[in-house]
């Protein structure tokens, strides 16, 4: 038994199954609000969101295609394919170099993945543009001066996981879940999140 204020609750939304909105808490406020309150994204805007088939990156996608932004979603060679389901107006395997050093400037990186990617995306954002992250601000980042930089942590926020859970619903937005776990095996899911699951490990009481 736990106790949460009710504040920062949501109902979850008729037609919406329980099992999927378990999944989306945390992952759909970080990357929505990764977009909204971090990066102040505005129409016309291009943005590009790594790491854009994970949870938070699919959050981040989504709201950005809300609010009139021109979508790249950054990915592996490997994710490509789902990654063309996920509603972005271009694809871009972050790690295929000839790919990468293709990709024009822009105004905004959403980034949601570490290490040497991120210290490479910085290259990407225009003098003037944004770099905001939920993972921290590489040292790379001290060389474009002109780039602002953000650290970004979500935070309770119901009005924004009631409007992506009935996204979720909608069929607007997929929260990838990989397994379903009874509550006894948590160790069990600890050990597959180590390993990259590739989706939300749910576990059921």
């Amino acid at each position: 038994m736990c106790a949460v204020k009710t504040s920062i609750l949501a109902k979850i939304p008729d037609g919406l199954d329980l099992i999927e909105a378990a999944a989306l808490p945390l992952v759909t406020i970080t990357g929505s609000q990764l977009i909204s309150a971090a990066s102040g994204v505005k129409a016309g805007q291009t943005v590009l969101v790594s790491g854009a088939v994970g949870g938070v990156g699919r959050a981040a996608v989504r709201t950005a295609k809300d609010q009139g932004a021109i979508v790249i979603a950054g990915v592996r060679k490997k994710q490509l394919d789902a990654a063309k389901s996920i509603g972005a107006d271009q694809l871009v395997a972050l790690d295929d170099q000839a790919a990468f050093d293709a990709l024009a400037p822009v105004d905004i990186v959403a980034n949601t993945v570490g290490a040497a990617t991120a210290e490479q995306l910085v290259s990407k954002v225009k003098h003037g543009g944004m770099f905001a992250s939920v993972i921290g601000v590489p040292e790379s980042a001290k060389s474009r001066p002109s780039v602002r930089t953000v650290a970004f942590v979500s935070k309770p926020d119901p009005e924004t996981l009631l409007y992506m859970a009935k996204a979720v619903r909608d069929g607007n937005l997929k929260i990838p879940i990989s397994q379903q776990l009874p509550l006894r095996e948590a160790r069990q899911g600890h050990i597959a999140v180590e390993r990259g699951a590739g989706g939300k490990i749910l576990l059921l009481a």
